[in-house]
């Protein structure tokens, strides 16, 4: 070992020149780091030995003017300075070497020698701007190993997801938002997971998009908000998202907060019914639901994040426009007729405090819509909120759900499903603005959980639970319903065992969120996973309190439960991905066939 003038260790001995100019390769290890020396058009040249795409030895590999190609992926390097060619596989570490007396050292310390969050930021841009699945779970798993904050790696993945989808806001986004919503309830192992699986949706929305190009906001920033409301509405009525898109960055910077524009969005969002089965309105939520995370503070990014939003507002399918809400009942009419009422109920409900009744959930599922209608009308006068009736109607999608009949076609689920997840965004809505424009999302979702009756025709047997069930058993139970097709009943009545049984809802929350990120998820299921657990949270009052736990609340997570069994197992390939980038970040080797050696 030699060493500086200090007195400290500094270059490592690895091996005799001759011998590495004879061999044409050596391999050593410096503090534990694997180092590949080559000689080289007369040079000598270290590198780690790991390949940094999937940690092949590079030793192994083959050297040609100047280049190191790895023999596994065929990832090449520049070899005087590891930079890649591909940016798949990252650039690899060079070391300095020095020869003394005929012997090769070799320094303990790379040529880069940057901060692995510097490095790993950089390279999550790489990755999203060119779709890499590996890459990006390498950088959720090195960056929060890191202790780098989550909401700084959803923060560049939003940033990314608005600037490069000239389309706007869409299900990638939706689905970051909704994780990074629940990394509360997750392990460190599946926060890590949860941000690789959003990430990717994201990256893969923008793959081959063209980006957004905004317009910009007018130079007047003193118009009243009511105008800008008027101007908003009217420019999404005719369909002109340009026009739209500079009405709502006007709103921005005339410095209107997160109330007011939610409520700018809402009313648009309702001035037509459940557009694009609900979708429009949770990327609505959603993308407000975003800038809580990651602050509303920055005006750009404030701006760019609901611009996003504008076209799909713009372009979206207005439910009365589609048969079911016409024939053989005028559903949109009804609507209409509510909505011209609503200030006078919304009067007569001042000054009064509802209570849901105990049957509200059971008229909301009237297989008459005069009922349906009668009940919104007089909760609204009186006094329920729109958030009290929005969380109940919430709770009457979910029942939908969780009382699914598998005897239906397998795409129905996407029929309740909706209904629920739409219910919830309207909900959460509620609890950021106050404007009674959004009376009309309620009565929306009311008229969905309406038409979905069918499909409770016959219900599902109510999963109720056994207050003698063993947790531990009702786990295991879950987790095998999740490992076979079809087993959603089974999955339902675990879900209720355990929470009867007195199973920790924490646990279960995680076990499910677990389950999630394990397999091939598809988007509607991250948001079933993610408004369950919403309303579960939401729901701690409700009747049948059972070890603290409702029969609301289990309800809510038997419906996700049930859901998600029916969409399970997947083949898994991105778990596949997400092990290897966190076996190699931990330092292991992968070979060929994906064991660890």
């Amino acid at each position: 070992m030699a060493v500086d003038d200090t007195g400290r260790d500094e270059y490592s001995e690895a091996v005799g020149l001759d011998e590495l100019r004879e061999e044409g390769r050596a391999l050593t290890a410096v503090d534990g780091t694997p180092i590949a020396l080559f000689y080289h058009e007369g040079e000598v040249r270290a590198v780690n030995n790991r390949c940094p795409h999937m940690g092949f030895p590079l030793t192994e590999g083959s050297v040609e003017e100047g280049v190191l190609t790895c023999h596994w992926h065929h990832a090449r390097f520049e070899l005087s300075c590891g930079d890649t060619f591909d940016p798949w596989a990252d650039d690899v570490d060079t070391y300095p070497t020095e020869v003394r007396e005929g012997t090769v050292y070799v320094s303990p310390e790379p040529r880069r020698a940057e901060p692995p969050e510097v490095h790993w930021r950089d390279r999550l841009e790489d990755g999203l701007e060119q779709n890499i699945r590996l890459v990006l779970a390498k950088s959720a798993v090195a960056l929060l190993d890191a202790g780098v904050d989550p909401e700084e790696v959803v923060e560049r993945g939003v940033r990314f997801g608005v600037r490069n989808r000239a389309d706007g806001w869409a299900s990638g986004l939706t689905i970051l938002t909704a994780l990074a919503n629940r990394l509360p309830d997750l392990d460190e192992q599946d926060r890590k997971r949860a941000l690789y699986q959003g990430l990717t949706e994201v990256a893969g929305d923008c793959d081959g998009e063209p980006p957004k190009f905004d317009q910009e906001s007018f130079s007047a920033t003193d118009v009243p908000f009511e105008r800008l409301r008027s101007w908003f509405r009217e420019n999404v009525e005719v369909r002109d998202a340009d026009g739209a898109e500079r009405v709502l960055r006007t709103a921005v910077a005339s410095g209107y907060g997160p109330e007011r524009l939610t409520e700018l969005l809402v009313t648009a969002a309702t001035d037509h019914r459940y557009l694009d089965t609900g979708h429009t309105f949770d990327y609505v939520n959603k993308a407000t639901e975003a800038l809580d995370l990651v602050g509303w503070d920055d005006e750009e990014r404030t701006a760019d994040v609901l611009a996003s939003l504008v076209r799909g507002l713009a372009t979206a399918q207005r439910a009365e426009e589609t048969s079911s809400w016409r024939q053989p009942v005028d559903l949109a009419s009804m609507c209409a007729d509510h909505f011209d009422r609503l200030d006078g109920m919304v009067a007569a409900g001042e000054g009064e405090t509802w209570t849901e009744p105990d049957d509200f959930t059971d008229r909301l599922h009237s297989a008459d819509p005069e009922e349906v209608f009668d009940a919104l009308e007089g909760a609204i006068r009186a006094g329920a909120t729109v958030e009290e009736l929005a969380s109940a109607v919430s709770f009457a999608a979910a029942k939908r759900v969780a009382l699914f009949a598998t005897s239906n076609e397998f795409n129905d689920w996407n029929t309740v499903h909706h209904t629920f997840t739409f219910a919830n965004a309207v909900h959460r809505a509620a609890e950021r603005t106050e404007t009674t424009a959004l009376y009309r999302g309620v009565f929306d979702a009311a008229v969905n959980v309406y038409l979905d009756r069918f499909l409770n025709t016959p219900p599902a047997p109510e999963a109720t639970g056994d207050s003698d069930a063993d947790p531990e058993a009702a786990l295991e139970d879950l987790r095998m319903a999740f490992e076979q097709q079809g087993r959603v009943q089974q999955a339902g009545d675990a879900v209720a065992d355990f929470l009867a049984g007195g199973g920790d809802p924490g646990r279960l929350k995680a076990e499910l969120g677990n389950a999630l990120l394990v397999e091939d998820t598809g988007f509607h299921t991250f948001q079933a996973y993610e408004a369950a657990c919403r309303q579960f949270d939401l729901r701690a009052d409700g009747a049948g309190d059972v070890d603290g736990v409702t029969d609301e609340q289990r309800d809510c997570l038997v419906a996700a439960g049930r859901y998600m069994a029916a969409h399970y197992p997947t083949r898994r390939s991105r778990e596949q991905t997400f092990s290897i980038a966190a076996r190699l970040m931990r330092g292991e080797r992968v070979d060929g066939a994906g064991e660890v050696e």
